[in-house]
């Protein structure tokens, strides 16, 4: 049987969508019974409602051992998709707890219950930092800690070194360390809010890029490397890099909607951010904009995915043809 970690969310909904269909027993990670009529959506708009009836559904929480020891009983194979994602400073006690902490347990108990080997879904937030001579990111950039960063990427790379401390303990093991998400079912949270905001009008674009890819890409991924011998590996999965203003002129025409036009430079995002540092301090509202979200609006960043196509012979999904097909669910 096969445990699935975050199957609410969107990489998690997409993967149960794609083991039910290759006949996989599957078992289900939740913690708020609400969030899985999110993947009960997402099933029934893929006509697949007769695959979600097969799901074994369990409440648990990565923090809560007792709750996720019932849900590795009998269990051969962990997806763990879950985590916590914030660039708000002040949830750094929150991400660290649940996608440090709680990624250790998942570990410990796939080495308790021998579990046969353990996807972990990453990011390209916990890659290593270019130097000097360097132009494209690749798996084996080197990681600086004296480089400023967002408390999601430190959570992020710090839930990696729990997976391959599991792995030097004899837990076979693959990481995949994907760009922005995009997908569709989950339109009003995570990356695909940029999909609502061009569709209500977005005024403004700044020139920073980053790598993108689909949530099929994503989970086809996943599931190929699992029922490959590869192990004790990360893998980069990004189509491309795109710019901020290419995506949204592209999700805009998609729309049929307004490009934005009004150019924020980096100035502006500097000002900004320590104006709404300034008024969640005084007025103790939610940050709205980091300094590290500001900065990444202007850093242009290329990444290399050489390493999955050449491990799996595997093929990326065109990022502006897709966001055609997949723009008119918005």
């Amino acid at each position: 049987m096969v445990l699935v970690t975050g199957a609410t969310g969107l990489v998690g909904s997409h993967l149960l969508l794609l083991l039910l269909e290759n006949g996989e027993e599957v078992r289900a990670l939740y913690r708020n019974e609400k969030n899985i009529q999110q993947t009960k959506a997402l099933f029934e708009w893929k006509d697949r409602l007769a695959l979600f009836e097969k799901i074994n559904w369990i409440q648990g929480c990565l923090t809560d051992i007792p709750s996720l020891e019932k849900a590795f009983e009998s269990i051969d194979y962990v997806y763990h998709c879950a985590a916590f994602i914030s660039f708000n400073p002040d949830d750094e006690e929150q991400l660290r707890k649940t996608n440090i902490e709680g990624t250790a347990n998942i570990v410990n108990l796939c080495l308790a219950y021998q579990v046969k080997k353990l996807c972990y879904v990453s990011s390209i937030a916990a890659l290593g930092d270019l130097q000097g001579h360097e132009t494209v990111i690749t798996e084996e950039t080197e990681w600086n800690p004296e480089i400023p960063r967002s408390d999601y990427a430190i959570s992020k790379f710090g839930a990696e070194m729990e997976v391959w401390r599991g792995q030097q303990e004899g837990l076979p093991v693959a990481i995949v360390n994907p760009g922005i998400i995009l997908g569709p079912g989950f339109w009003n949270s995570g990356s695909a809010e940029i999909f609502q905001r061009i569709k209500k009008g977005l005024k403004y674009y700044t020139e920073g890029s980053t790598g993108f890819v689909t949530v099929e890409d994503v989970t086809r991924s996943m599931y190929q490397l699992m029922k490959s011998n590869i192990q004790k590996e990360r893998f980069i999965l990004v189509t491309e890099s795109i710019t901020y203003h290419r995506l949204s002129d592209l999700i805009a025409t998609a729309l049929g909607k307004k490009k934005p036009s009004v150019y924020l430079k980096p100035w502006v995002t500097g000002l900004a951010w320590r104006i709404d540092w300034l008024i969640s301090t005084l007025f103790f509202k939610k940050r709205m904009l980091s300094k590290a979200t500001a900065i990444s609006l202007h850093t242009q960043s290329e990444f290399d995915n050489s390493k999955i196509k050449n491990a799996l012979n595997f093929e990326f999904e065109d990022i502006p043809n897709y966001i055609s097909k997949v723009s008119v669910t918005v």
